[in-house]
């Protein structure tokens, strides 16, 4: 039952499985003690956000990697927080 802070599930899916599938999803459903519409609906759910995740940690890895090799190639000119944290590591280790 939808209530005000549950959402309300309107949309629907429907996909073919073979009997092997279906008995699979099921017994997976049962053993987490949920149908196995629900079952369906979580595990698809966590499927879908850990493949946009997978895809977003690729893109701004490759984003990340591009700032880096342009910071390597090209670096800025140190400030004075940089020089002084130079000089104290200098002092530092001799």
């Amino acid at each position: 039952m939808a209530t005000a802070t549950t959402p309300r599930r309107n949309e629907r899916l429907d996909a073919r499985v073979t009997r092997e599938e279906k008995e699979i999803i099921e017994t997976a459903a049962s053993l987490r003690g949920t149908s196995a519409s629900d079952f369906v609906r979580m595990v698809t759910k966590e499927a879908a956000l850990k493949a946009i995740r997978e895809h977003e940690v690729l893109v701004l890895s490759e984003e990340s990697r591009r700032v880096f090799v342009e910071a390597l190639l090209d670096p800025p000119k140190p400030n004075a927080k940089l020089i002084a944290a130079a000089r104290r590591l200098r002092q530092e280790i001799g």
